[in-house]
């Protein structure tokens, strides 16, 4: 049974098409969902991604992991919502391990990589059980101080370098991922709260991040400005305004990152 259900019918056929899918394949213990739709806030069907989380009693064979390819494969050719929906497998006595990487499908491919301690907080705060048992008791909880010292880390480690590679910022999840995640990191480096990413474009208004860059990011997440109406079909940039949104992102990123590392690096 799918306890974890939105107001929107073509998520919900995806979800128990999901769940009645995955069962047969792994020895599944939970399925957890975070991120927009368990929020409950900003959830976009079509353009917000499905962040699952799969808790399975073992690893994954390599039979099960090809067999798991194959079913996510074929949703996605039934449902065209699929596309969306991202997963990661992790086995039961790995729950408590942040660091360890874990079978992934994303992005309409299989990989690995680990649960980070933000995906692990959102659990604790507002995720949603899909399936199977509870967060509490099986995800070990998040302090404080451990997700400042992660986002830090994030920041100095990955975030920073990133910038340096002009041509990543002319693609489109490059710019969401800086410009969300530094609002939000400032957010809880400021109080500990975790907010969304709607949330997040009021913090950079008040940031004075590029009003032309934050209205891009909108209309491509939300297909409007708040209030205007219906949601509108996102139409192809030009090469010269995805040069000039880049390079608009990377001038407002490079100083709030780095005052981020200088302000709280502690190592």
């Amino acid at each position: 049974m799918v306890l974890a259900t939105t107001d929107d019918a073509a998520t919900n056929e995806l979800l128990e098409r999901f769940i009645d899918g995955v069962r047969p394949l792994v020895p599944l213990v939970s399925v957890w969902v975070h991120g927009s739709i368990a929020a409950g806030t900003d959830y976009q069907p079509g353009r917000s991604d499905l962040d699952l989380i799969a808790v399975v009693e073992r690893p994954c064979t390599d039979a099960e992991e090809k067999e798991l390819a194959s079913f996510h494969e074929g949703l996605e050719r039934a449902l065209p919502l699929a596309e969306k929906l991202h997963c990661s497998y992790v086995p039961l006595q790995e729950v408590a391990e942040p660091e360890r990487d874990h079978l992934t499908w994303a992005m309409r491919e299989q990989f690995r990589r680990p649960v980070d301690l933000v995906t692990r907080a959102e659990l604790h705060r507002f995720g949603r059980v899909l399936y199977g048992r509870p967060v509490a008791g099986l995800l070990p909880e998040v302090t404080e101080g451990q997700l400042k010292e992660y986002i830090v880390r994030n920041a100095r480690e990955y975030l920073l370098p990133c910038l340096d590679q002009e041509e990543m910022f002319q693609q489109d999840p490059w710019v969401d991922y800086g410009m969300l995640s530094l609002a939000r990191a400032l957010v809880t480096l400021r109080d500990g709260t975790l907010i969304t990413k709607a949330e997040a474009f009021g913090v950079l208004a008040r940031l004075g991040a590029p009003a032309e860059v934050v209205a891009d990011i909108r209309k491509r997440r939300y297909g409007t400005a708040p209030g205007a109406g219906a949601v509108a079909e996102p139409v192809p940039a030009s090469q010269e305004w995805l040069y000039r949104r880049a390079q608009l992102t990377l001038a407002f990123l490079r100083p709030q990152v780095q005052w981020i590392v200088d302000t709280y690096d502690e190592g």
